[in-house]
């Protein structure tokens, strides 16, 4: 390929990314001045892959609450607006069966008590509740009902402070336990002290080592590039089943056991009460219905700042100094589509001064070496990247690969560094397994006359890559973003076995968006390796506030 990636095909089954803020030392590291770099493939290492074992639903600490309408599966989201948050939860036990009585939604009050850390919870908001169904085929006897979903809008916070929150119903008493989370700083100068990133959860116990890891660093935010829970690996009675070949007789839906969202929702509470979680949807949450519904899961269970897009499977949101752009690549994305419209006008209307960086995040890469999804979201790239360039991206975040794979600065398959830098991070710790074949290896090339993803349609013709990612270099890696004398993101990679830190390359973006003024200093990222840790990579993100004049 054109420009140069680095792979890799990673010891254990998750990536999580942390993001920081640290001083630079003028000096330190190479940059892509003196790049492009040429690709580096690190082999993976089969005797410590780790388990993609599926926990099962009665593992514990993800049970059911013992007190009825008790909360479960609590989590945190920002809205669009810098001074409130959305809290969710679930009350009450799923059923499934069409001979069901459903939750009464109006039968349990919505209800946030919350206040400044350790000043007492003397403010109140409150929400709305509902249900959803999951409606199979051939009249299957699993039809699935959720609990009553509540979502509460807490508003009137200050920036970048601590709170503390119960929520439920005061009256039956059914509160949730004392939960905590830090409100977003400031922008232009302030950035969020760590932002968490990874793809293809799941629920395995890489997975459970995965998101322990990211509670035990306290991000401040959290994203989530897709492919959540996996509940359609699962046939409706529970079992899992072959992620291929799990159709409804007679019928192309593809089966999907929902109680696994629960179980899911659950197992994240350890996160996701605590710390700002913004997902963005995956393949695997398609879940078509026998009435054509996609999506249901998804769009009832989490929160979205939607209200400029309209949609919940695209939209956009700041988090201090940063303007974070998610995009849908399963719903219509061509130049005359409703997705496409909405977002040149929320390009159009970035200021740089307020959110110096623009970061955004999709699932499907547009640039990959891998077998898996090779070139799969073409078509996509052809009708969106030439507006994402225009308005000048730093960073790409996607997932669907289950591997790690980072890109020079890249803008039409050729290197540019005005183009932003694409990073795969979609192995979290899901039940599928690591990619690991190359599409460059022999045997492997694709055929460009195929559609390559039957939920996106199109065909777009493509080349194929020119030369092999291959070699052995460094397998753990740093990113540190920084305006000049300014602040520093920095990426970690982990595992269990160590390497000796080695550096690479630091990326500087000498161009100004060709729409719009960007800022007036010079931009950075730089790539060193450290030493690696458990499970996946992680971004620190500390905010020196001094380092901003």
């Amino acid at each position: 390929m054109v420009l140069a990636m680095e792979s890799l095909n990673r010891l254990l089954h998750c990536w999580i990314l942390l993001i920081s803020l640290l001083f630079v030392v003028n000096g330190q590291f190479p940059t892509t001045l003196e790049g492009p770099f040429k690709p580096v493939t690190v082999p993976v290492n089969y005797s410590i892959i780790g388990q993609v074992t599926s926990l099962p639903v009665n593992d514990n600490p993800p049970l059911s609450p013992k007190i009825e309408f008790q909360p479960q599966q609590i989590s945190l989201s920002l809205s669009s607006d810098l001074s409130s948050v959305w809290v969710s939860w679930i009350t009450g036990e799923y059923q499934i069966g069409d001979d069901i009585e459903p939750l009464d939604p109006q039968s349990v009050a919505s209800v946030v008590q919350y206040g400044v850390y350790k000043s007492g919870r003397n403010n109140l908001a409150a929400g709305s509740s509902f249900i959803y169904s999951q409606q199979y085929p051939n009249e299957d006897p699993n039809n699935y009902t959720s609990g009553i979903i509540h979502r509460v809008l807490v508003t009137g916070l200050d920036p970048d402070t601590m709170y503390e929150y119960q929520c439920g119903d005061p009256s039956i008493p059914a509160m949730s336990e004392v939960h905590y989370f830090r409100t977003m700083p400031s922008p232009p100068k302030d950035y969020p002290s760590r932002v968490a990133v990874v793809g293809g959860l799941g629920l395995t116990y890489n997975t459970s080592t995965t998101i322990s890891h990211m509670a035990a660093n306290h991000p401040d935010l959290a994203l989530l590039v897709g492919d959540l829970s996996f509940a359609d690996l699962y046939c409706t009675n529970g079992t899992l089943c072959d992620f291929q070949n799990c159709s409804f007789p007679q019928s192309p839906l593809q089966e999907t056991y929902q109680p696994r969202w629960d179980h899911w929702g659950r197992f994240m509470q350890i996160l996701t009460a605590t710390v700002p979680t913004m997902v963005i949807e995956g393949d695997h949450e398609i879940e078509k219905q026998a009435d054509d519904l996609t999506f249901t899961a998804y769009n009832y269970r989490f929160a979205f700042p939607s209200d400029e897009s309209g949609s919940t499977l695209y939209y956009s949101f700041n988090a201090g100094g940063i303007h974070f752009v998610m995009l849908g690549a399963y719903v219509p994305y061509d130049k005359s589509s409703d997705q496409y419209k909405w977002l040149e006008r929320d390009l159009f209307n970035v200021n740089r001064s307020v959110t110096p960086w623009l970061v955004a995040a999709w699932h499907p890469p547009w640039y990959s070496t891998y077998k898996d999804h090779y070139r799969e979201a073409e078509c996509m790239r052809v009708e969106m990247e030439e507006l994402l360039y225009k308005h000048g991206v730093d960073i790409v975040f996607n997932g669907h690969v289950n591997a790690y794979e980072r890109s020079n600065r890249v803008y039409n398959y050729t290197l540019d560094p005005c183009g932003p830098v694409h990073i795969t991070v979609g192995s979290g710790g899901n039940e599928m397994n690591l990619t690991l074949e190359h599409a460059d290896e022999p045997g492997n090339c694709p055929d460009p006359s195929k559609t390559p993803d039957r939920f996106m349609g199109g065909s777009c013709g493509f080349n194929f890559t020119s030369g092999p990612a291959a070699g052995e270099k460094p397998d753990t890696c740093l990113v540190d973003v920084v305006p000049q004398s300014g602040p520093l993101l920095s990426w970690y990679r982990w595992n269990l076995h160590c390497t000796a830190a080695r550096s690479l390359p630091q990326l500087s973006q000498r161009c100004r968006s060709t729409a719009f003024t960007k800022r007036k200093d010079e931009t950075s990222v730089q790539l060193q390796n450290i030493q690696r840790k458990a499970y996946g990579t992680t971004m620190y993100m500390t905010d020196p506030t001094s380092l901003f004049s």
